[in-house]
Formats: C-alpha cells, sequence, structure tokens
C-alpha cells in the first residue's frame, strides 16, 4: 500500500515510512553502477539504487522550498538597533551542477537593517534552501543576496562563501586543500569603502573578498 503524503511534492510514501522510488529512476542508478564496472545485482548493491535515488531526493529539498518565505515575518521592536546583523560561519552542503560532486562550506551573511529585522535563523534558512538544488557557487552567493535584499529592503547586504568543491579536489585537477572564495555586496556595502571594510573585518575576511 501506498499512501501520498511527504515532505516533497509528487512523492508517495510506503508503509515502511520511506519515499517510493519509481523504477526508471532505480533503473537509471543501475544502469551507472553497470556502466562503472560493478554488479548491481550483487549482494551490496542490490538495495543501492533506492538508498541513493532518496539521498538525491534529500540533496535536492531545496527546488521544493520558496526561499523567500522564510524572509516573511520580520520583528520591528529593535530597541533602536541599526547596526550590521550577521550570521558568520553557517555550514552548508550543496552539488555542483557541472559533475554533481559534493561542495562542502560555509557562509557569511551580513545586512544592516532599513526599520526591521529577521530571526537569525532564517538567514541559514534562505542559505540552504538555495544550497539544496544543484548549484555553481557564484550563483549560490548571488541568490542569497538578492533574495535578503529584496525581501528585507536593508540598507545593505554581504554575503560571502567560502568553499570547497569535490569536482576538482576528487577528479580532474585532483588538488586537496583548495578552496574558493565568493561574495555579493550589496546597497552600503558595494557603495561604501568603510562599510564594507567594517563588514568584512567582522567576517574574519578583511583583505580576502
Amino acid at each position: 500500500m501506498v499512501n501520498e503524503g511527504s515532505p516533497d511534492d509528487g512523492d508517495l510514501i510506503g508503509d515502511d515510512g520511506k519515499i517510493v522510488v519509481p523504477d526508471h529512476v532505480a533503473d537509471a542508478i543501475q544502469t551507472l553502477i553497470r556502466w562503472a564496472g560493478d554488479d548491481p545485482a550483487r549482494e551490496g548493491l542490490i538495495d543501492t539504487p533506492r538508498r541513493v535515488a532518496r539521498a538525491w531526493r534529500e540533496y535536492c529539498a531545496g527546488y521544493a522550498e520558496d526561499p523567500s518565505h522564510h524572509l516573511s515575518r520580520v520583528f520591528e521592536e529593535v530597541g533602536g538597533y541599526d547596526e550590521i546583523v550577521l550570521l558568520r560561519d553557517i555550514p552548508f552542503q550543496s552539488h555542483c551542477e557541472h559533475h554533481m560532486a559534493p561542495i562542502i562550506g560555509r557562509a557569511h551573511i551580513a545586512y544592516l537593517p532599513q526599520d526591521h529585522v529577521v530571526g537569525i535563523s532564517k538567514l541559514a534558512r534562505v542559505l540552504h534552501a538555495y544550497a539544496r538544488r544543484l548549484q555553481v557557487q557564484e550563483r549560490l552567493t548571488a541568490e542569497v543576496a538578492d533574495c535578503i535584499w529584496n525581501g528585507l529592503k536593508p540598507q545593505g547586504v554581504a554575503v560571502v562563501i567560502e568553499a570547497s568543491h569535490a569536482c576538482m579536489t576528487a577528479r580532474g585537477v585532483r588538488t586537496p586543500g583548495v578552496s574558493m572564495v565568493t561574495s555579493r555586496m550589496m546597497g552600503v556595502f558595494r557603495d561604501d569603502e568603510r562599510s564594507r571594510k567594517e563588514v568584512l573585518s567582522l567576517m574574519g575576511m578583511q583583505g580576502r573578498a
């Protein structure tokens, strides 16, 4: 018996509480295993196609989210606070759209409020909603910054992301220990050098972004 109802639109949930994986999805993963040189029928791999499919449903859960929804509830009673709000060292995981290899890193997200603030956990939720999609780091950085800019209408937004890409560290050039840094500055953090230096200093990124 299969029941409707899942965190992801269109998914079916079996009696075991797990997402039901369509046969054509499992078959595609079996084909990849076979092409890689192994036997998908051997004991250790029999259940792998459906495990992989469910894992990818989780990795890409961001497609079912509207990131801007996380910024819909704001607070205006801030006691006159009008300085930088910064959430630093937010861990995240994504996958690159070119090789579907892991991108693992951390993000620093800051904004300068206009007349209201948002719960700090919402900044991380915006990041994760975009990260849980097939991505390139440059676009991820821009999407997070643009969402906060449009959703909160602050005086400024600053997003800096540092990440390691398995498509470079585990294959291709195979250069472990390398990280990529991207940034997007908007409003006062882009137009005013002193504000930009201040937010980068608070992030611990002065001179690096």
